[in-house]
């Protein structure tokens, strides 16, 4: 070919781009029944074979090369396929409301059924979705015994939760560590006021009610935020709808094990006005719980040098939590259409749990031979807000923009006032000497569990546990129990992300769509945790003259809080350790300056407080372009590369310890480090037929370190041999991954899936706390820092059925079954010498729901199952020292009936079988802690006034 050819060739190509391009016009519309917006449908253009599917909100927008008359067909799960003739002119066609009825028998599921419709939704959007990804609608999280945002998670194939005191507070997925799964509020990645310094979020204070859709990524697309090893899970706040609705609901419980009640309520309003140009949507919720916990707490002697003793027990506990949960929650959603090329939106958020938790302690001391008795009052709360401005804009026939910017902020502290101004988390210490000792030792003099013991014979076992006082007369008494130690634990963390973003979509012709998009998130961070304020009796420390210690007796005190009992999940009676204690205003004041004069008490505030403050910023700038590729009818490709640019500067203290006495100085330090993550993706998509496809995916992740081991704090004590160094590692590098993913799915016509897949992740620098020894000059030191030092594999396969018995005849149709299962196997090395999985990676995850639907008729049995996983590894001890949750399998159940259309009452009932949190170190045997919670429920109605 000529030069002269290859410019005409040019030349005429380019020519009939420009007219593909002057030519196609863009309708627009929204899809929706007699319910709402239907989110997911298809929307297809027979004579140019282009088609698109319906956004959240139920809208679409589909490019056509044509004008005058223009066929459409719209499909959507349980609804009649629906064609329209549209008159198409220049410019942006709106098609308005497009209302689509219920199909034959599904008709009367749609109307009758009470999860049939948000099945159909969460279906629709997986169905259509270019991430693999799972999803819950708002309608489904309300009708099971959730009630914040990770236990409504908690139910999708993949996903494990962690509990706290019974309620789920945190989620992760395909059995990765938490802080390596993405948590995204409409998009974009949450701030996390982790306490310890993970990026991590805790969900806890978030009510459901104030979400809409939660998506489930397993495998990424490039327009997603990149640090998501494990996956992804958006949490898509409400939008305002296509028609006035309004909904309340309300109801009262109990709890088993506080034998006190909760009550919680929620409000939910959506319109239109001004023609349907500007749409509003309100909703709140509140949640007040009493509730209660009995924990059996063990902690062993691991810091002695006998590889044997480190398995001795140094002190068993029995902790009892009696206090009050409060989740308040509103969100605010407005939206305002100009005309159907332009839309802008607005997103509020104000979401606040408060955790207050009177807490009773009674220890047994066997190294220091002493009863221990603490009180505490602690108020924890956690604040999320935020809000979000952006918009949307058809710039042209074929290119569509879209924009944000988001400011979310969230804060985790203690603010419980003792009198003196100091502000945290007030407790008080009570000893008593045990001067006959203990019978139940080993040969050695140390307490052991019967497995452990060097004789196999002493200890007993856990949860028959005795604490073995030899003298069984020497009981913990309160007028022995004297005050020694005062402590304000202080906490304070607290983060915010501001983010603006914009995004392109191109239309580059009848098979290709381009997407492209920039954005930025500044972090403002700063964290304070493992600060106390310290008084000490100096009768305690023996310091001459000192005043006489204070009895327990003889201060202002309260009833226990026995309620059903104490610790009944144990053998034997523990009665004799519920001590009544003192009264939160005695606690209050016992911290008044002329208190603590009277009593003797003398400040010994470590002086290396500073080190665990510290504050910083950090500033992410990411970039993406991907192409949606209809290869052929059946098979899509969707290919791109994100990129992620990362900066950040932490601020904080360095504490050296040294000199006869021992003095500390403190000087400040800062730390600074960036780098980058580049990310391709990849995303196959073929289509068997209109029900069934597969689906393969590599994509490429990262995580980056969390904060608590990137912080400046450094602690150098040279009065110990060898010298002893902690301290924060600025130089760590983010863990990547390589994830192979492969899924299969099938969509029965009576909405429900049956899905199966594998999936593989080659993980490299995997992020270790390691201690080192070293010699430096004529100096031994030993230095605690997390560093890069291992990489690691996942390999699991994911498999579930979603399916209605509707074949079934008369009552029985009504019949269902929801049940997913994951099997995750992996392995990391954080030593030369053993291998483990990951933290948090439990090998087996199971959900299974049974379901009864008919004539405004539902009841459902969850259960969730999580196999055990291990949480901390020990990298100097080695794999006996790991500490592991256990197996966890509860079972919930929901019921309501309908009373009218608008009106239904309901019951929610959780943790029927009262299953324990159990946590133990290397051994099933070796508990470290047991937690009992109870079963809570409660009943109610819910009323949509207007719908």
């Amino acid at each position: 070919m000529t030069a002269g050819t290859k410019k005409v060739s040019l030349l005429t190509g380019l020519t009939c781009m420009t007219l593909l391009w002057a030519n196609a016009q863009t309708i627009k519309g929204i899809v929706s029944d007699k319910d709402g917006q239907l989110p997911g449908a298809t929307v297809l253009s027979p004579a140019t074979r282009q088609g698109t599917s319906t956004d959240l909100n139920g809208a679409f927008t589909l490019n056509t090369q044509t004008t005058g008359k223009v066929k459409i067909i719209i499909s959507y799960i349980g609804h009649d396929t629906r064609e329209l003739e549209l008159d198409i002119k220049k410019g942006v066609h709106d098609a308005g409301i497009v209302l689509l009825q219920p199909s034959g028998q599904l008709g009367e599921v749609l109307v009758k059924g009470t999860m049939a419709p948000s099945q159909m939704k969460a279906l629709s959007i997986k169905k259509n979705a270019t991430a693999i990804m799972d999803v819950i609608a708002a309608d489904a999280i309300g009708k099971l015994p959730d009630r914040n945002a990770a236990e409504a998670v908690q139910r999708v194939q993949g996903v494990a939760v962690a509990r706290y005191h019974g309620e789920a507070d945190a989620a992760t997925v395909r059995g990765t560590p938490f802080a390596w799964t993405s948590i995204l509020f409409n998009g974009s990645r949450l701030p996390s006021a982790n306490v310890m310094g993970s990026r991590n979020s805790v969900l806890d204070a978030v009510p459901s009610e104030m979400i809409q859709y939660v998506q489930v990524a397993k495998a990424i697309t490039p327009d997603m935020e990149g640090d998501a090893i494990g996956g992804s899970i958006n949490f898509i706040t409400r939008t305002s709808p296509a028609k006035r609705q309004l909904g309340v609901s309300a109801a009262g419980g109990y709890n088993t094990f506080s034998k006190d009640g909760t009550y919680n309520g929620s409000i939910v309003y959506g319109d239109r006005f001004f023609r349907d140009k500007l749409g509003v949507m309100v909703a709140a919720a509140i949640w007040n719980r009493q509730w209660g916990t009995d924990a059996f707490e063990v902690a062993y002697n691991t810091a002695l040098p006998d590889p044997m003793q480190q398995k001795s027990i140094s002190t068993a506990m029995l902790k009892r939590y009696m206090g009050q949960r409060q989740t308040y929650g509103a969100n605010i959603g407005l939206d305002y259409t100009f005309n159907p090329a332009n839309k802008i939106y607005f997103r509020g958020l104000m979401d606040k749990f408060n955790d207050i938790r009177p807490v009773y302690e009674s220890y047994v001391d066997y190294n220091n031979k002493q009863y221990q008795y603490n009180y505490r009052y602690s108020y924890y709360q956690t604040v999320l807000n935020g809000a979000e401005l952006g918009g949307e804009h058809q710039l042209s026939s074929k290119i569509k923009m879209d924009w944000a910017v988001s400011d979310y902020y969230t804060k985790y502290f203690l603010e419980t006032p003792p009198t003196n101004g100091n502000k945290g988390l007030p407790i008080a210490t009570f000893k008593q000497k045990i001067t006959g000792g203990f019978s139940n030792l080993a040969a050695d003099g140390r307490r052991y569990w019967a497995f452990d013991a060097p004789d196999k014979t002493t200890g007993g076992m856990p949860l028959a546990f005795e604490p073995g006082i030899a003298n069984p007369a020497e009981t913990m008494d309160a007028s022995k129990l004297t005050l020694q130690q005062l402590v304000i634990a202080q906490l304070d963390t607290k983060e915010e992300d501001k983010t603006v973003q914009v995004n392109f979509r191109i239309n580059a012709g009848r098979k290709v769509s381009l997407k492209a998009g920039l954005k930025y998130r500044h972090k403002d961070r700063s964290g304070m945790f493992g600060s106390s304020i310290v008084y000490m009796a100096g009768a305690a420390m023996g310091i001459p003259q000192s005043p006489a210690l204070v009895p327990l007796g003889q201060l202002e005190r309260t009833d226990f809080p026995m309620r059903g009992g104490f610790f009944t999940g144990m053998q034997g009676n523990h009665d004799a350790l519920a001590i009544n204690p003192i009264t939160k205003q005695q606690l209050f004041n016992l911290f008044d300056t002329a208190a603590l004069r009277a009593n003797g008490f003398m400040n010994v505030t470590p002086k290396t407080n500073p080190t665990n403050i510290y504050d910083g910023t950090e500033d992410v700038a990411a970039g993406y372009v991907m192409a949606e590729i209809a290869a052929t009818d059946q098979l899509k490709i969707t290919a791109g590369i994100r990129n992620e640019y990362t900066m950040f500067a932490l601020h904080g203290s360095k504490a050296t310890v040294s000199g006869t006495p021992a003095t500390t100085n403190i000087t400040p330090v800062s730390v600074s480090n960036n780098y980058n993550a580049l990310l391709p993706m990849l995303h196959l998509k073929y289509s068997l037929n209109s029900q069934a496809s597969l689906r393969a995916a590599y994509t490429r992740t990262f995580v980056r370190p969390n904060f608590a081991d990137l912080t400046p704090g450094e602690s150098i004590d040279n009065t110990k041999n060898p010298i002893a160094i902690t301290k924060g590692n600025i130089n760590l590098k983010p863990t990547f991954a390589d994830n192979i993913d492969l899924m299969g799915e099938y969509f029965f016509h009576n909405i429900g899936l049956l899905s199966g897949g594998v999936f593989y992740k080659k993980i490299k620098d995997v992020i270790f706390s390691n201690r080192i020894n070293y010699q430096e000059g004529n100096n031994n030191y030993v230095l605690t820092q997390a560093r890069n030092i291992s990489d690691a594999w996942l390999l699991g396969f994911e498999g579930g059925i979603n399916k209605r018995f509707d074949f079934l005849p008369g009552v029985l149709s009504g019949l269902g079954v929801e049940a997913n299962y994951t099997f995750i196997n992996s392995e990391v090395k954080p030593t030369g010498t053993y291998t483990t999985s990951l933290p948090n990676q439990s090998k087996h995850l199971f959900n299974s729901i049974v379901f009864y639907e008919r004539k405004g008729v539902m009841v459902r049995l969850a259960g969730n199952y999580r196999g055990a996983s291990v949480e901390s590894i020990n990298t100097q001890l080695g794999p006996d020292f790991f500490t592991w949750t256990d197996q966890n399998f509860t079972i919930d159940a929901s019921a309501s009936v309908s009373i009218t259309p608008s009106l239904r009452v309901f019951v929610e009932l959780n943790n029927l079988t009262n299953e324990p949190l159990r946590v133990y170190m290397g051994d099933k045997r070796r508990v470290t802690s047991y937690e009992w919670y109870g079963r809570r429920g409660q009943a109610g109605l819910r009323w949509d006034i207007i719908k």
